[in-house]
C-alpha cells in the first residue's frame, strides 16, 4: 500500500505554485519572490504550515493484477487523487487510445479533443469538471503534460468512437457503420426463489479488446463530500466505471451490458459517463437510477442496465436506446444480459440486431445463460456459483467446451469466425478481460469480489498469438500477456 509522508504532500502541492509563479515572473517579479519567501518560511519553522493536502489519506495497493485506490474528499481532491496515485498508468492508456484509436475509428486523438471541447465539455456537471481537471492537475504534478480534454476524451472514448463516429459516417454513407456498437460484457442479476438466500445475486464480465481490457484494473473505492459512497471497477483515469459494475453505500448495485447493433447518437444532450457516475453518486433507488439515466439522454454507449436496490431486494433492467426505453423489474426473478436487446420497437427503431441469428455471439451467450442462472443454478445463486457462471466456457450452440464467440467468458482470439455483428474478424483479439460478482450481503458491507484476467482462468499469451495471426502484429506495441489472476475480495475504506 502507497501512503506518501504529509509534509512530502504539502512540498509537492509549494512546488506546483513555484511552478506556475515562475511562469508569470516577466509580467511580475514580486510574485515570484513572494512565493520564494513562502517556501524558506515553511522550510524554516518548526511550526505547522496550513497549506490544503490533496492527497488526503487517498491509498494504492497493487494486488492480484489490479489496482485499488481509495480516494476521498471534494470533486478537485478526488480527481487530483486519482491522477496522481494512477499516473503511470492513465498515461499508458491514454498512449494506447492515441495508438489504437485511429486504427478502429480513423480519426485521430486530436479529434477526441476537438469533440471533447466542442459538445462534451458544456454538458458535465459542474462537479465533475472540478474532478477532471483534478485529474489532469494530479497528472501534471507527476511530470506528465495532459490536460482536461485529454481526461475527458479518455473517459468518453466509447460514446465517441463507437456511437458518434459511427453516426457521422452513416450521415455520409447510410448503413457503411452500422455494426460499431460494442459488444461488451455477459452478465446476470437474480433475487427471490433464484438465489440461494432470496436476497440479490450479481455478476458481470467485461468483454473488450485485449489491448485496452487488459488495463481495465482499477477498483476505485471513493468517498465524495457529497452522495454515495462507491465502490466499483474502471479503468485509469476514469471518474466512471466504463464498463459499469457498481455498487454504493446508498444500497444501489449498477451494471449492464451493451446493445449489439444499436445506431444514434444526440452531441447536444449528456454523455452517457456523466449520467453513469451521476446514478452511481446520487440515486438511492432504482427509480433514482432510471430518472438520471433517462434524463437528458444522448444515446452512447446504449446499454442493458441491471440494477439492484439491496434495502428491497427489488431488480431491474432498463433497456435504454435514444429514442426508446423500457423497464422491467421483480422482486422476484433472474434477469440475464450478453449484448441482445429485448424490447421489439427499440429492436425495430434503433438496431440492426437479428434476434434470429443463433450463431451469433450474443444469442448464442444468452442460450448458455438462460441455463445457468434461470435451470442449473436456480435456487443455488451465491457468490461462488457466480463466479462459476462469470467463467464459464461451454458453447451452447455447438454443444461443447470451447474457447469462442459463444462462451460466456468469451474467446474471440480463437474463434475462425470472429464476430461478425461487431465488424471483428476472425481470430481477433478481444473477449472476456476480467469479472466481478457481488451480493446484497456482500454489498451491505461494501464488498465485492474481482478477478482480473480471464475469469475462467485462462492466459492470454501475445507471443504465440502473434506468431499465430500476424494480421494483428500491428497491436504488439501495447498488446501484451494478459495472466489470469485468483479471484480476490475488496472492501471499501470506512
Amino acid at each position: 500500500m502507497i501512503l506518501l509522508h504529509k509534509k512530502f504532500r504539502v512540498v509537492i502541492y509549494l512546488h506546483r505554485i513555484i511552478n506556475l509563479s515562475i511562469c508569470s515572473f516577466m509580467k511580475n517579479p514580486l510574485k515570484i519572490g513572494s512565493i520564494l519567501l513562502l517556501s524558506v518560511l515553511f522550510f524554516s519553522c518548526s511550526g505547522p504550515v496550513v497549506v490544503h493536502d490533496r492527497l488526503g489519506n487517498a491509498t494504492r495497493e497493487d494486488k492480484n493484477g489490479w489496482i485499488y485506490v481509495h480516494l476521498s474528499g471534494s470533486p478537485e481532491d478526488i480527481g487530483y487523487q486519482n491522477g496522481y496515485l494512477l499516473s503511470k498508468e492513465i498515461d499508458t492508456l491514454i498512449k494506447v487510445m492515441q495508438f489504437y484509436l485511429p486504427h478502429t475509428s480513423k480519426r485521430d486523438w486530436n479529434f477526441y479533443r476537438a469533440a471533447s471541447a466542442r459538445f462534451i465539455w458544456k454538458k458535465i456537471d459542474p462537479e465533475y469538471k472540478a474532478e477532471i481537471k483534478g485529474i489532469a492537475e494530479g497528472l501534471q504534478d507527476q511530470g506528465l503534460s495532459y490536460d482536461s480534454l485529454d481526461v475527458v476524451a479518455l473517459n468518453a472514448n466509447i460514446e465517441l468512437s463507437e456511437y458518434y463516429v459511427p453516426y457521422l459516417n452513416n450521415k455520409e454513407d447510410p448503413g457503411s457503420d452500422d455494426d460499431k456498437a460494442p459488444g461488451n460484457c455477459s452478465a446476470f442479476i437474480a433475487n427471490g426463489r433464484y438465489t440461494k438466500d432470496g436476497k440479490i445475486v450479481f455478476g458481470h464480465n467485461n468483454w473488450t479488446d485485449y489491448i485496452e481490457g487488459e488495463r481495465w484494473n482499477v477498483i476505485a473505492d471513493i468517498k465524495p463530500a457529497k452522495g454515495n459512497h462507491i465502490l466499483m471497477d474502471c479503468a485509469p483515469g476514469f471518474i466512471h466505471s466504463g464498463d459499469d459494475f457498481v455498487e454504493t453505500s446508498g444500497g444501489i448495485l449498477i451494471t449492464e451490458t451493451t446493445i449489439t447493433g444499436f445506431n444514434g447518437f444526440d452531441s447536444t444532450r449528456t454523455p452517457e459517463f456523466v449520467r453513469a457516475r451521476k446514478a452511481a453518486q446520487y440515486a438511492n433507488s432504482i427509480d433514482d437510477v432510471i430518472r438520471i439515466m433517462t434524463t437528458d439522454n444522448n444515446g452512447g454507449y446504449a446499454n442493458d442496465w441491471l440494477i439492484g436496490d439491496t434495502k428491497t431486494n427489488e431488480i431491474a433492467k432498463l433497456e435504454l436506446g435514444l429514442k426508446d426505453y423500457r423497464v422491467w423489474r421483480s422482486k422476484d426473478t433472474a434477469i440475464i444480459g450478453s449484448n441482445f436487446p429485448s424490447d421489439p420497437k427499440l429492436i425495430k427503431d434503433e438496431t440492426t440486431f437479428n434476434v434470429n441469428d443463433p450463431t451469433s455471439s450474443p444469442n448464442a451467450r444468452k442460450l448458455r445463460m438462460h441455463q445457468l442462472v434461470e435451470v442449473d443454478y436456480k435456487g443455488k445463486l451465491d457468490p461462488a456459483t457466480a463466479k462459476v457462471i462469470e467463467g464459464d466456457t461451454f458453447d451452447a450452440l455447438n454443444n461443447k467446451q470451447a474457447f469462442d464467440r459463444c462462451v460466456i467468458d468469451g474467446h474471440v482470439d480463437e474463434d475462425p469466425k470472429g464476430v461478425p455483428e461487431w465488424s471483428e474478424g476472425p481470430y481477433f483479439p478481444m473477449g472476456a478481460v476480467q469479472g466481478k460478482v457481488t451480493s446484497t450481503v456482500l454489498a451491505n458491507k461494501m464488498e465485492l469480489w474481482a478477478h482480473m484476467g480471464h475469469p475462467g482462468g485462462s492466459d492470454f499469451l501475445a507471443t504465440p498469438f502473434f506468431k499465430m495471426h500476424p494480421e494483428y502484429a500491428y497491436q504488439s506495441v501495447y498488446l501484451r500477456d494478459m495472466k489470469a489472476y485468483p479471484w480476490t475480495l475488496f472492501k471499501a475504506q470506512k
